[in-house]
């Protein structure tokens, strides 16, 4: 007689499931990390901290929104950091030349907006991979920035309009954190509530059957990479308005941040999942930790350590997302 043997079961995968469960998850991890930091130094929960956290998160929030969409399309931009900084230089000596804070405003948002359709319709035409080509677009800019200034471009005029782009308020809330939560509430409006929110997933989900469905997989990459660095020329105006003036090495590890932040969030690096929510927890996270390395008078260097920490974990956790999913 033969005996059937059947397979064992197997045991559940806890980390997977955890990570199935992204925002819960993100909470729960910032309020701890909330409350330990709180304890350590109670000055954490000032208002003048609690603004700082929000203005840092501004700037990284804005672009982790192009972002997200990007990603979700399944493709990457690495060339956003050292896009900041020339956006930055680009701004401010456009308005030292014209004394106008609208063209200097103007031409670094369009400085942005043209290195994303630069990158969009390399990837899209030439059919380079996004990740080989944003770093070939970070490398021409991070020369580039050198070539179009020296030094650091200062602002010569010192006007209070321009200064107010970063540093000032409406009411008790900085402008900059109004910015991001328009930009934010724009972005979750698109993905969520339009056509072309659902377009843009089932393209990164699977491309060829998008295609086959008569979507323009091409185009809507473009967008997202034209909306990214639109993006980064409007973080790029309220980080040059912060340190007022243009300084060409103002980006270095700003695109780590910002992946990080996405995919700590829940978006996959494959494509055709995420979430703003899950982005903006992530961007929360990051930020916070950020801050309290700064509180707790911490090694400074830690501020770069812990992203890049936090990309391999998040990078691990979306493996794991993508196995839970699959059993």
């Amino acid at each position: 007689m033969v005996s059937e043997v059947s397979a064992p079961e197997r045991s559940p995968n806890v980390i997977g499931a955890l990570a199935s469960k992204g925002p819960i998850v993100l909470i729960v991890a910032l309020a701890v990390i909330c409350l330990a930091i709180s304890l350590a130094e109670p000055q954490f929960y000032s208002a003048a901290n609690i603004i700082a956290i929000l203005r840092q998160s501004a700037m990284v929030l804005i672009v982790a929104c192009g972002m997200t969409m990007l990603l979700i399309t399944a493709e990457v931009d690495l060339s956003v950091g050292a896009s900041i900084a020339f956006v930055g230089c680009v701004a401010m000596d456009v308005m030292n030349n014209t004394d106008s804070v609208f063209l200097g405003a103007l031409a670094g948002i369009a400085f942005g907006g043209a290195v994303g359709l630069f990158n969009g319709l390399v990837v899209t035409k030439l059919r380079v991979n996004s990740l080989i080509a944003t770093i070939g677009t970070m490398m021409i800019l991070q020369g580039g920035v050198f070539l179009y200034t020296r030094e650091a471009v200062q602002n010569r005029h010192h006007i209070p309009s321009f200064v107010d782009i970063g540093a000032g308020y409406v009411g008790p809330v900085p402008i900059p954190v109004i910015v991001a939560a328009i930009v934010f509430a724009a972005s979750y409006l698109v993905l969520r509530h339009t056509t072309l929110g659902r377009y843009l997933y089932a393209s990164g989900a699977n491309e060829k059957a998008a295609r086959l469905s008569g979507l323009r997989t091409q185009r809507l990459k473009l967008f997202a990479f034209v909306l990214t660095g639109l993006l980064v020329g409007v973080a790029g105006l309220i980080l040059v308005s912060l340190m007022n003036a243009g300084q060409p090495t103002a980006g270095r590890g700003f695109e780590l941040v910002v992946i990080a932040a996405v995919i700590l969030g829940g978006t996959s690096l494959s494509g055709g999942r995420g979430t703003l929510m899950g982005t903006l927890l992530g961007v929360l996270v990051l930020k916070v930790i950020d801050n309290g390395i700064i509180v707790l008078q911490w090694n400074q260097d830690l501020q770069m350590i812990v992203p890049g920490v936090v990309l391999i974990l998040a990078i691990y956790f979306d493996v794991l997302r993508r196995k839970a999913d699959a059993s």
